[in-house]
């Protein structure tokens, strides 16, 4: 038990090396964990973050178009809708 020093004072040494020792432990693996998740959802060939307004237009432009080809909306439809998409940019 006498191991640094003695007394109150090596009692108080460890207490603190112990609180910075676990401190460090998870500081390190949110770290870790928030570097892993941000690193997946930014792999090659993913869309931009939703903040971005003209990857929102061109995304607005390819649904319309898939409901086009699926045959969803006829060409006159499609047109005027792509029209107003593209005037409210």
């Amino acid at each position: 038990m006498m191991w640094y020093g003695g007394g109150w004072g090596g009692w108080i040494i460890m207490t603190v090396f112990m609180v910075l020792f676990w401190a460090v432990l998870i500081v390190g693996l949110v770290a870790l964990v928030r570097y892993l998740a941000g690193a997946r959802h930014q792999q090659p060939g993913s869309p931009p973050p939703p903040g971005d307004g003209e990857w929102q237009d061109r995304r607005a432009e390819h649904l319309l178009a898939e409901r086009f080809a699926r045959g969803e909306i006829d060409e006159d439809d499609y047109k005027r809708r792509l029209a107003l998409l593209r005037e409210h940019r």
